[in-house]
């Protein structure tokens, strides 16, 4: 009886190689920056014990620390207000549902974006609007927010290949900016059409980039957080009453 030979074939394993490119995004619509404030995270980290009579009947909202604290601060760096990294990472992950040839579990994993936060560059603006809040019954509430008119950021991007190339990193951020954008109220949640952004590369000249990076940095930012102008809709007259209220109970 014949012993048939068994053939063992050697598999052949080609390894990965990382690439980066360093991208620019200018904002094409405004950005709202919504920051937990760390008066929250000392709450879910220890608990919060009921509030007395005295703090019932006092003022809800406190609008100019409530606008700070929505605020990304960086400690350094040619801006005070920072972007999170990952907010990027997430638009593109996202923007990858609808771009032919990647899914988004494959983005995630084939992208990396180094740090916490990048420079972000835009004179901050408080404003105040009316949400709905989370819970059963969709109460209504007034949040008060950084608002950037202006704004943009730059941003290293590490990438896998030979899956990824430049040429696709740029495309997937472009989809990004233009589908779901970053920030509060942002157009991936089908709602405020905020966050939204266009790709510039590194060294290519825009006069918008220029501007942001000349009068939108840090000084400008920390005049602005420290006294800041009120941007649109209903906010001049909700702290018009603000601040009347405020009188009115001190006296």
């Amino acid at each position: 009886m014949a012993v048939k030979k068994e053939i063992s074939a050697e598999i052949t394993v080609a390894p990965l190689k990382r690439g980066s490119v360093r991208l620019r995004i200018i904002g094409t619509t405004p950005l709202f920056q919504n920051r937990m404030s760390a008066k929250v995270k000392m709450g879910l980290l220890t608990g919060t014990a009921k509030k007395t009579r005295a703090e019932k009947v006092g003022l809800k909202h406190h609008p100019i620390e409530e606008f700070r604290d929505s605020a990304e601060i960086v400690p350094d760096g040619p801006t005070a207000l920072g972007l999170q990294v990952v907010s990027v990472k997430a638009a593109m992950a996202t923007a990858a549902l609808e771009t032919p040839g990647l899914t988004k579990s494959a983005a995630q994993r084939l992208l990396f974006m180094p740090g916490d936060r990048i420079p972000l560059y835009g004179v901050p603006k408080l404003r105040m609007d009316v949400v709905r809040s989370a819970d059963m019954n969709r109460t209504p509430d007034v949040r008060s927010r950084a608002y950037l008119p202006k704004w943009g950021a730059e941003i290293d991007i590490q990438f896998i290949t030979p899956q990824l190339s430049v040429s696709s990193v740029v495309t997937l951020l472009c989809n990004a900016g233009v589908l779901i954008g970053v920030g509060d109220f942002r157009q991936e949640k089908g709602k405020g059409g905020y966050g939204l952004f266009r790709v510039l590369g590194e060294g290519e000249d825009d006069e918008e980039w220029d501007e942001l990076v000349l009068e939108h940095g840090r000084a400008a930012q920390e005049a602005a957080l420290s006294d800041p102008e009120y941007a649109g809709g209903d906010t001049a007259d909700l702290m018009a009453h603000y601040l009347s209220e405020v009188k009115r109970r001190a006296a």
